[in-house]
């Protein structure tokens, strides 16, 4: 298939890879520029010893039928491609007072065991049930790009679907810290606090609805094998529609003529030219770097001078010598309070969070495991270390020998079974991918962002597009994905071509 029409796409991140597909199946000659040496920018893995570090996603919306992401991921190759376990909780959580609560991924076991936990709080396990109930009944609308719908879809969505609207804007407006607090069972309030916490302590409680919701439909499982093999699936689609990626490929300028993207400039001076330039790289990088902050406007400037960045994050990761058949499913972990809190990267835990994949034995040597722990970290503590190698060494350390002991009282015999350790921390990730202040989702969702919309053009520039998560509120993988593909129908509809997709044979 080809065009008249080139595109350089910077990143071969999930919008960056996305945006390739898309562009393939709609005709355009596509070239992918990634700084690294594999794909998936955040959504990655690496190999520590015989172990398979898995480094982000816990769990991912579309991976079965029930939900409209998962036509997406066909046509990107990832289904039926790579396999998918459906854990029986989502997370559990383990209360100060000793009693536990499980995120069920079945609404019906769920609902009960809310009612058993808190027979006080009826009214409110209501209006979250039914909340829930409207998302599984109804299909988020992800295939038109939102800047492509006119006045009459604009109607026909309100019209069909207006209770998944009205229950959206409802749900969006309240945080869940918020709605936690409103229930009268202790175990309730810390456990909805501490799943909100995950995230963001200023996360919309649509948010764990629709995780709800997902759960229920059997379509928010885990994608068996590290977030790198999930990229490869989607990489080999894009070079199977012939496009073309390069890897070690470092961008330091766009080029601009006459007010139009034309080309980028790499660091070993290397110009390389295209119609159109669509950046799926970082936002701040793209707008303030790489374009000298030429193309701005007071919304622009607004958001990146007072929207907060997603949190941070010490990704804690062991490779242990043994197995943990006593351990129940949970795709986030287990949440338990410590006796006492410690310091780590200068914040001070009160929990842990460990991940034990013992349901995905591809990322260890047979009989053992893989653990993982995702700690909230501070980026303005991390970046104090820059400069001092010798220090920063030794807080990675001894964050990782503090893990270590604690979860050797949890697990009996756990310390003299390491045998593989690794420390990620926000200047990894920074390194890694050039994500601004190592944010590992863009920007901070909250009630107030999560109904804003980015513009994924600047103004003045033409022939320019972003996609990503600096152009979507809390995208994650699927949204980035999403982001990508509707960069590309807004480059059909400017050329005035049908967006076409199409789903690979097996």
């Amino acid at each position: 298939m080809t065009s008249d029409k080139s595109l350089i796409i910077i990143g071969a991140g999930m919008a960056g890879l996305s945006a390739g597909c898309y562009g393939r199946m709609n005709g355009y000659r596509v070239r992918i520029l990634e700084q690294d040496m594999r794909p998936g920018g955040l959504c990655t893995s690496w190999e520590r010893r015989g172990y398979t570090i898995h480094g982000n996603m816990a769990f991912l919306a579309g991976t079965g039928p029930g939900v409209a992401h998962h036509r997406i991921w066909r046509e990107l190759g990832v289904f039926p491609e790579i396999q998918v376990v459906d854990c029986e909780n989502m997370l559990i959580i383990e209360g100060r007072d000793g009693r536990t609560f499980y995120l069920h991924t079945n609404l019906e076991q769920l609902e009960r065991h809310m009612r058993d936990l808190a027979p006080d709080d009826g009214r409110l396990i209501d209006d979250f049930v039914r909340g829930v109930r409207v998302f599984l009944s109804y299909q988020l609308p992800i295939d038109k790009a939102p800047e492509l719908l006119g006045p009459g879809d604009m109607i026909r969505l309100l019209v069909s679907r207006f209770p998944l609207i009205r229950a959206m804007k409802k749900w969006q407006k309240i945080p869940l810290q918020d709605f936690a607090r409103r229930f009268q069972s202790p175990v309730l309030r810390e456990a909805l606090g501490a799943f909100g916490g995950l995230f963001s302590d200023n996360l919309p409680a649509v948010f764990l609805l629709l995780c709800a919701a997902w759960n229920h439909r059997k379509s928010f499982g885990y994608p068996v094998g590290g977030g790198l093999k999930f990229a490869r699936a989607i990489e080999r689609r894009f070079l199977g529609l012939g496009g073309d990626v390069q890897y070690g490929s470092r961008v330091s300028k766009i080029l601009v003529k006459d007010d139009h993207a034309v080309g980028v400039r790499l660091e070993d001076g290397r110009e390389l030219y295209a119609d159109d330039v669509i950046s799926a790289a970082d936002g701040r990088t793209t707008i303030f770097d790489w374009l000298d902050g030429k193309y701005i406007d007071a919304r622009i400037r607004t958001i990146y001078e007072t929207w907060t960045v997603s949190p941070c994050v010490i990704l804690v990761s062991l490779g242990v010598s043994r197995s943990f058949p006593e351990v129940p499913w949970s795709a986030a972990g287990t949440i338990y309070p410590l006796e006492q809190p410690v310091t780590l990267g200068g914040q001070e835990i009160r929990t842990l969070r460990p991940m034990i994949y013992n349901y995905d034995p591809t990322l260890a040597p047979p009989g053992k495991t893989l653990l993982r722990l995702m700690i909230p970290a501070s980026y303005d503590y991390w970046d104090s270390l820059r400069g001092t190698p010798d220090v920063y060494k030794a807080e990675k350390e001894k964050i990782a020998e503090t893990i270590i002991s604690r979860l050797d009282k949890r697990y009996p015999g756990l310390a003299s079974q390491v045998e593989m350790r690794d420390v990620a921390t926000p200047l990894t990730f920074e390194r890694f991918a050039g994500n601004w202040k190592a944010g590992m989702m863009g920007w901070e969702l909250t009630a107030k962002t999560a109904s804003r919309s980015i513009p994924k053009t600047l103004p003045g520039l033409r022939n320019f597009y972003m996609a990503g998560q600096w152009v979507e509120t809390f995208s994650g993988i699927p949204g980035s994905a999403i982001s990508g593909r509707n960069v590309i129908q807004l480059l059909c509809r400017r050329d005035r071509k049908t967006f076409v997709t199409s789903v690979p044979s097996h």
